[in-house]
C-alpha cells in the first residue's frame, strides 16, 4: 500500500511539476494575452472617446452655429433706428398686443398705456390686451400714417371710445407727443354706468419714475429719467365734458408698485382692485366702484413664485361717468427750449385736423381711389385697412427659441430686436416671415422708407448658416401669447421667400448702398434654401418639417409652406416634389439675379437657375399631373385614406377604456404619383408668373380658375376645388379644415397680379385673363368691404360658400392687400 501510495507518488511528482510548468506558461501567455486585451480595450476606449467628442464637438459646433448671427455687416447700419438718426419713428405704437399704447424702439423701453373697467357687480372686465374672447364689436384704427398721428375707434358693448395721437418733434430723444381718448356710452337705457380709465407708465430693467400727486390721491404727472430718453414729464390733464373744456368730475385713485414684467401688468392691475371706494357726482347717488390700492397686488401661485421686480408701475386712474375727454401728454426734457406751449386742448385739436387732411390727401395721392370712382365709404374702409396695419407695426426685442435635429432641447438664440407688422394684433401679435412680404406689398407703396428698413430688420434675424426663424417670439409679451409648443424654431424648417416680393418692388427706387448691404444676407438665405430644401431631383424642391406623426392627420401639415394644412403626399418621403416651393425658387432666383447685376457682382449662376426653373419641359416633367389636367405636388401617396374612430383597449382589468380618437385610416398603399388636389399649390406656376402667356398649359389653370366647381366663388378663388376629396374635411379630430375651401385674400391678390399681367401681354388668352381678373377683383373686393361693415373687421379668410369672415379677427395683415386690388397696384 505505501509502495503504491510511494510509487503513485513518485509518479505523480513530474506531472505536479509538469502541471506547474503548464500552468506557469499559460500564466505568461494568459499576462500577454491580458496586457494585449487591455491594449485592444484601451485602444478602443480611446477610439470611442474620441469619436464621442467628435460627436460632441460637432453637436456642440452645429448647436453653437445655429445661435451665431450670420457675420456679414448688419442690413441696418448700428445705431439708424435711435432717436438722433430717426426721431420720427423712435416713438410708436409699437404695442400692437394692446388696445392702446407707446413705446420706444429701445431694448428696454418705456412703455405707456390704457386699461378701462366699465364697473359693474363682480367688478366688470378689464380690457387691456386685444383678446378676441372680450367679445368688442369692433376696435382698429381708422386713420394712421405709420409715423407721427392715428385715430383709433373702439366700441366695447355700449362704450365707444376713440383713442388719438399726435407726435411732434423737438430735442434729442424722439420729441413729445399727446394722446386724447373720448369716451361716451349709446343705448344704456337707464342710469349712465361707471367707467374708470387706468393710464400707466412702466420702465422694463432701466430707468426712474417719479410721482407727483395733486390733494395727496390724484396723480396729476410722473417725471423720470431713462437711458434713451433722458428726462421728460408725462402729464394728465384733468378730463373735461366736452369739446369745449368745461371740467368734469371725477374720482382719482394711483398705483405706485414694482413691476414683475411687463407680461404681468393686467394681472397685476387686476390683483389690486378693490370695492372700498365711493363716487357720488354733485346731485347723484353715492355709487361703489373698484379701485386700485396698493395693498392689493399679485401674488405668486403654487411652486410658481412671482419673478423678482426689474421695473416700476405708475397708474393713473380716472372713474366717471361718460361722456368725457381726457388727455395726456409726454415732454422730452431736452425738447424744452424750443417747445411752443404745450401740446392740448385747442392746439392738439389743430394738430389733429391737419394731420387727418394731411393724412387723406397722401392716402388718395398715393392709391387714387377716388380717381377711380370708388365712393367715399369705400375710401374710408381701405383708409382703415391701410391704418390697421400702420398700427399694427411692433417692435420686439429678446431671444428666440431654436431647435436642431441635433439637440433634444432648445436653445435661446441671440439676442435681437425686430421692427414688423404682426398679421393679428388679438391672434398672432408677433412677426411671421412668409406673412411679413405681403405685409411690405402694401408698406412699400405707403412708406417705402420703413418698409426697407422692415425688410432689413428681419434679414439681420439670420444665423451664420442663412436661415431665418420662421416665427419671431422675442420678449415676454410675445411669450404670453404663443402656446408652449411654438414656440421652438426647428433649424431645418423654411418659410416661403415672400420678402422678395416686396424687394423687387422696392429695389428701382432703392439706394444702391441700401441693396448693397442686404446682399451678402440676400445671397446667404438663397443658398441656405437652395441647399436644405432641395429635392430628390436636380431643380426640384420639398419643404422640410412635414408633421413628424402623420399617421394622426388625414394629410400631415406643411407648416414650412404657409399653407399648412393644404393637401400633399399623404405619405411624407424624401421622394417629394413641392410645386410651390420650386416656383418659390424662381421668383427667389430672378430676384438675386437682379440685385447682383445691378451691384456688378456675378449674375449668371442666378440667371441659369431662373432659367431651369422657368423652363416649360422641366416644369412639365416634374409637376404636369395629366390625370389631373393641372400642375400638382409629387409623392409617396395613397388615394384612399380617410378617418376613423379608434376606441383603444383598456389598460387593465377593471380599467376603464381610454377616450376613442380619430386615427388615419389607409385603404390602399401608398406610390409614387402625383397628388390628387387642384387647389392654390396648382396655380404657383400662374401665381408667380413662371408661365409664359403663350404657355399651352395657361388655359387649364384659367378653367380650373373660373369653374364654380373647382375654385370659382362670388366672394374669390377658393383654396382648395370645391370637387376635392380633401374640400373642407377635418384633419383631426381638433384640426377643422384651414386652407381646404377658404378664401385666402393674399394667394387671391397673387392671382389678380398675374391675370392683369397675362391680360396686357400679347398672348392667346389675353382676353379670358382680362375678364376674370375683373370678375375677380369685383368679387374679392366687394365681399371683403361687405365683411368689414358688418362685422366691423378685416378677417383671416372667408367662408367660400357665404362669405362671411372666419378665423381669427381683427386680421389687418395680408388682408389689407385688398388695399392695392382696389388701386389696381400690382
Amino acid at each position: 500500500e505505501r509502495r503504491r501510495r510511494g510509487g503513485n507518488g513518485a509518479r505523480e511528482r513530474p506531472r505536479e511539476r509538469g502541471t506547474r510548468r503548464e500552468r506557469d506558461q499559460q500564466q505568461q501567455r494568459g499576462s500577454g494575452w491580458g496586457r494585449a486585451t487591455l491594449a485592444v480595450a484601451a485602444v478602443a476606449l480611446t477610439v470611442a472617446l474620441v469619436l464621442a467628442a467628435a460627436a460632441e464637438w460637432k453637436r456642440w459646433n452645429e448647436a453653437s452655429r445655429l445661435v451665431t448671427p450670420h457675420p456679414a455687416p448688419p442690413a441696418l447700419p448700428p445705431g439708424s433706428t435711435g432717436p438722433l438718426a430717426s426721431p420720427q419713428l423712435f416713438w410708436g405704437t409699437y404695442r400692437p398686443h394692446v388696445y392702446f399704447g407707446m413705446k420706444t424702439r429701445s431694448p428696454r423701453a418705456l412703455v405707456t398705456g390704457l386699461m378701462w373697467l366699465q364697473q359693474g357687480e363682480g367688478g366688470g372686465s378689464l380690457r387691456h390686451t386685444c383678446e378676441q374672447s372680450d367679445g368688442l364689436s369692433r376696435y382698429g384704427w381708422v386713420m394712421h400714417d405709420g409715423e407721427n398721428f392715428g385715430v383709433q375707434e373702439i366700441r366695447d358693448g355700449g362704450l365707444l371710445l376713440k383713442t388719438e395721437f399726435v407726435k411732434r418733434p423737438g430735442g434729442d430723444h424722439g420729441g413729445d407727443w399727446s394722446w386724447r381718448v373720448s369716451v361716451r356710452m349709446e343705448g344704456t337705457g337707464g342710469p349712465t354706468p361707471l367707467l374708470s380709465l387706468f393710464f400707466y407708465v412702466a420702465t422694463d430693467g432701466q430707468g426712474t419714475l417719479r410721482p407727483l400727486l395733486e390733494n395727496r390721491t390724484r396723480l396729476a404727472a410722473v417725471t423720470g429719467t431713462t437711458e434713451e430718453l433722458g428726462d421728460f414729464t408725462l402729464t394728465f390733464l384733468h378730463p373735461t365734458a366736452d369739446g369745449e373744456g368745461n371740467p368734469k368730475h371725477a374720482s382719482y385713485h394711483s398705483l405706485d408698485v414694482p413691476s414683475p414684467g411687463l407680461h404681468l401688468l393686467t394681472d397685476l392691475v387686476r390683483s389690486s382692485l378693490r370695492s372700498r371706494s365711493m363716487f357720488r357726482a354733485p346731485g347723484g347717488p353715492r355709487r361703489h366702484f373698484f379701485a386700485v390700492e396698493a395693498s392689493g397686488g399679485l401674488r405668486g401661485q403654487g411652486e410658481r413664485p412671482l419673478p423678482q421686480p426689474r421695473g416700476q408701475l405708475l397708474l393713473h386712474q380716472v372713474t366717471l361717468e361718460p361722456p368725457a375727454t381726457l388727455e395726456v401728454t409726454f415732454e422730452s426734457g431736452s425738447a424744452a427750449g424750443g417747445r411752443r406751449g404745450r401740446l392740448v386742448g385747442a392746439a392738439l385739436t389743430a394738430a389733429l385736423s391737419r394731420h387727418a387732411a394731411d393724412f387723406e390727401q397722401r392716402f388718395e395721392d398715393t392709391f387714387g381711389l377716388a380717381r377711380k370712382g370708388f365712393p367715399l365709404p369705400q375710401r374710408h374702409f381701405a383708409q382703415a385697412a391701410l391704418s390697421d396695419l400702420l398700427g399694427g407695426l411692433g417692435y420686439f426685442h429678446g431671444r428666440s427659441l431654436v431647435q436642431s435635429p441635433q439637440d433634444e432641447r432648445p436653445v435661446p438664440g441671440a439676442e435681437a430686436a425686430l421692427l414688423t407688422a404682426v398679421p393679428s394684433r388679438s391672434f398672432f401679435p408677433r412677426g411671421f416671415l412668409w406673412d411679413e412680404g405681403f405685409h411690405q406689398l402694401l408698406l412699400a407703396r405707403w412708406h417705402p422708407a420703413l418698409a426697407r428698413e422692415i425688410i432689413a430688420h428681419w434679414l439681420d434675424l439670420m444665423n451664420t448658416e442663412g436661415w431665418i426663424p420662421r416665427e419671431q417670439v422675442l420678449g415676454e409679451e410675445a411669450l404670453a401669447k404663443v402656446p408652449p409648443e411654438f414656440v421652438p424654431q426647428h433649424s431645418e424648417v423654411a418659410n416661403p421667400p415672400t420678402l422678395l416680393l416686396a424687394l423687387e418692388r422696392l429695389l428701382p427706387e432703392a439706394p444702391e448702398s441700401y441693396v448693397r448691404r442686404l446682399f451678402p444676407r440676400l445671397r446667404a438665405w438663397f443658398m441656405w434654401l437652395n441647399e436644405t430644401q432641395a429635392g430628390p431631383l436636380a431643380h426640384t424642391f420639398r419643404w422640410r418639417g412635414r408633421d413628424a406623426r402623420p399617421e394622426l392627420f388625414l394629410n400631415a401639415k406643411t407648416l414650412a409652406s404657409g399653407l399648412d394644412d393644404y393637401p400633399r403626399a399623404s405619405h411624407p418621403s424624401p421622394d417629394e416634389r413641392h410645386l410651390d416651393l420650386r416656383c418659390w425658387m424662381a421668383l427667389a432666383s430672378r430676384v438675386l439675379a437682379t440685385v447682383a447685376e445691378r451691384l456688378g457682382e456675378p449674375a449668371e449662376g442666378y440667371r441659369a437657375m431662373e432659367r431651369a426653373l422657368t423652363d416649360s419641359n422641366l416644369l412639365d416633367q416634374h409637376h404636369w399631373a395629366p390625370e389631373l389636367g393641372a400642375f400638382a405636388d409629387w409623392g409617396n401617396h395613397s388615394t384612399a385614406v380617410g378617418l376613423r374612430w379608434h376606441r383603444p383597449a383598456p389598460a387593465g382589468p377593471g380599467q376603464p377604456p381610454p377616450a376613442p380618437r380619430l386615427v388615419r385610416e389607409v385603404r390602399e398603399e401608398p406610390r409614387l404619383r402625383f397628388v390628387d388636389a387642384l387647389g392654390y399649390v396648382s396655380l404657383f406656376p400662374l401665381l408667380l408668373r413662371v408661365l409664359r402667356p403663350d404657355s399651352p398649359r395657361l388655359p387649364a389653370l384659367l378653367e380650373a380658375m373660373r369653374s364654380e366647381q373647382q375654385l370659382w366663388t362670388p366672394f374669390g378663388l377658393r383654396s382648395l376645388a370645391a370637387d376635392s376629396r380633401f374640400y373642407m374635411r377635418r384633419n383631426s379630430e381638433h384640426d377643422p379644415p384651414y386652407w381646404r375651401g377658404a378664401v385666402w385674400v393674399n394667394i387671391n391678390y397673387l392671382a389678380l397680379g398675374a391675370l392683369h399681367s397675362y391680360a396686357q401681354a400679347e398672348g392667346p388668352q389675353r382676353e379670358l385673363a382680362a375678364q376674370l381678373y375683373s370678375q375677380l377683383r369685383h368679387n374679392l373686393v366687394a365681399n371683403v368691404y361687405r365683411q368689414f361693415t358688418e362685422s366691423g373687421f378685416l378677417w383671416e379668410s372667408y367662408n367660400d360658400s357665404t362669405g362671411r369672415g372666419q378665423g381669427c379677427r381683427p386680421f389687418a395683415g395680408w388682408t389689407a392687400l385688398v388695399v392695392l386690388a382696389m388701386a389696381e397696384d400690382y
